[in-house]
């Protein structure tokens, strides 16, 4: 399975999409998609008012000095979760989709984070590639550094540099 993110161009957005396989069952991947603890272990300090359809999260980048929103769209336990991601006041809107399968001892996961802005995918690239590799840390209630996903997001630059002007 290739690590790398899919990019593809939509006018002036673009549409990323990561293909996981993680060696821990649907329900614990699924607790590190959706639980506020286990989020904060590999993506952001997160609350989420209500794990439910409308439920806002809250989602505070480590010492990043950045907040941002998510608005829960679907919630289809341990298969769809997908959430609406905007700036603190509503605008940059972009929907962050996780499709999660069992596959054997382990579970399928595949990321599509779509409407993001084409000036925004040589950061959102890396940054997904870099969080993505915490996950399955985060569903054994392993908490990965903030200065770890950092340079791993810093090592996964040159690999999504110019991808979204050629996609």
């Amino acid at each position: 399975m290739n690590d790398l993110g899919e990019v593809t161009r939509h006018g002036d957005t673009v549409t990323i999409m990561f293909r996981r396989r993680y060696a821990r069952p649907v329900e614990k991947v699924w607790a590190a998609l959706t639980v506020p603890e286990r989020l904060s272990d590999w993506f952001a300090n997160t609350k989420i008012d209500r794990q439910a359809v409308g439920g806002v999260m809250d989602l505070d980048f480590k010492d990043e000095n950045y907040r941002s929103l998510g608005r829960i769209v679907t919630m289809e336990p341990m298969k769809t979760f997908v959430w609406e991601w905007t700036e603190l006041d509503g605008s940059n809107p972009s929907l962050v989709r996780w499709d999660l399968e069992p596959d054997g001892d382990g579970c399928r996961v595949t990321l599509t984070h779509s409407g993001v802005k084409a000036s925004d995918a040589a950061d959102v690239g890396p940054g997904w590639h870099a969080h993505l590799q915490a996950v399955e840390d985060a569903a054994d209630g392993i908490e990965t550094p903030w200065a770890t996903v950092k340079a791993r997001a810093k090592a996964a630059e040159p690999l999504y540099a110019g991808r979204a002007e050629t996609a």
